[in-house]
């Protein structure tokens, strides 16, 4: 069975802080790290209210600190915000500090609304060199050649898998082409999973760091005891969904079967349609479909629950069903 890995944005909860979402956020890898979750990633936004984890590099090291085996990493640093020598700098420091456990997962977008985006010094084009950067950012990580006039210390030489992120084509494209393993955001853009997916295989190029197409897919999974259950904690998610849509993005709320507005309603449907909420069967049969049907060779398990210990169940829920489907196949 292919192994699981969890994606957290380090939700804000209404009435909470950063502080008690970093609490919950170490909580919850160390949670993970005893369930057999292969890896532990977190995410840049800006400007969000309701997401902690903007300083990604600075979670990851709490987190890698406070945990002992599972690889801890960004899914991802939005490269353009930054310049490729720094991400590489920060990185391999946390290489340094915990050998063979750091990821890097880039993304091309910018993580945020136009106006912080100008604040965080991006410009507006910058995207557009993407594949320049991604290119210098490996460079980095290359043993240093005698008299190389700009090197990253720590960096040079140090083992930190490159991932590349998408939720359209153009990340699957350079993936393939640069022969590096790629992962589809399907947890808020499902509608071009297949393509991107069937893309990145057909033209993938064996690399130095890769010699067969690897594809993480990215889910939103909402579990719990029964699937009335589920459907009512995933509401939080919608609700922060919606507020986003509406360009009013806010803290995660309570759960609440609050109408939302039917334009809205629409788009967060959209949104949620490669989600899976669910009771144990119900998770259990979906994710195994959905192995099924996209061949992805890792899970990148999202969900978005405000009752902390709502959301260490949900994750306890999909690793039973990763042990039964693990068993399933061994049979």
């Amino acid at each position: 069975m292919i192994p699981f890995s969890v994606l957290d944005l380090s939700p804000i909860l209404e009435g909470g802080d950063a502080a008690l979402a970093f609490r919950n956020t170490l909580d919850l890898a160390r949670h993970a790290e005893a369930l057999g979750y292969r890896r532990y990633w977190l995410a840049e936004h800006h400007n969000m209210p309701g997401i902690a984890s903007a300083a990604t590099a600075v979670v990851i090291g709490h987190v890698a600190a406070g945990t002992r085996s599972i690889r801890v990493g960004a899914g991802g640093i939005m490269l353009p915000n930054h310049a490729p020598l720094a991400v590489a700098e920060q990185f391999g420091t946390l290489a340094a500090l915990h050998p063979g456990r750091i990821d890097l997962g880039l993304g091309r977008a910018p993580g945020t609304d136009q106006r912080t985006m100008l604040a965080l010094r991006r410009d507006p084009a910058s995207a557009d060199g993407f594949p320049r950067d991604v290119l210098e950012l490996q460079s980095y990580f290359r043993p240093a050649e005698p008299g190389q006039a700009v090197q990253a210390v720590p960096g040079a030489g140090l083992d930190v898998p490159i991932w590349l992120l998408g939720s359209s084509l153009f990340n699957a494209q350079l993936a393939a082409m640069l022969g590096l393993p790629f992962v589809f955001a399907a947890h808020f853009a499902p509608d071009a999973m297949m393509d991107a997916i069937a893309i990145y295989r057909a033209r993938f190029t064996p690399s130095a760091a890769l010699r067969r197409p690897t594809v993480m897919l990215g889910v939103a999974v909402f579990a719990a005891d029964t699937d009335d259950e589920a459907a009512f904690v995933a509401t939080s998610a919608r609700r922060q969904m919606a507020e986003l849509r509406q360009g009013t993005p806010g803290k995660l709320k309570p759960p609440s079967h609050e109408f939302l507005e039917p334009r809205i309603a629409g788009q967060v449907d959209r949104a949620f349609s490669a989600s899976i909420t669910g009771g144990p069967d119900t998770v259990r049969t979906r994710l195994a479909d959905l192995i099924a049907r996209t061949g992805a060779d890792e899970l990148l398990i999202a969900g978005q629950i405000f009752d902390h210990q709502a959301r260490r169940h949900s994750y306890a829920i999909v690793a039973e069903a990763h042990a039964a489907l693990s068993v399933a196949v061994a049979a």
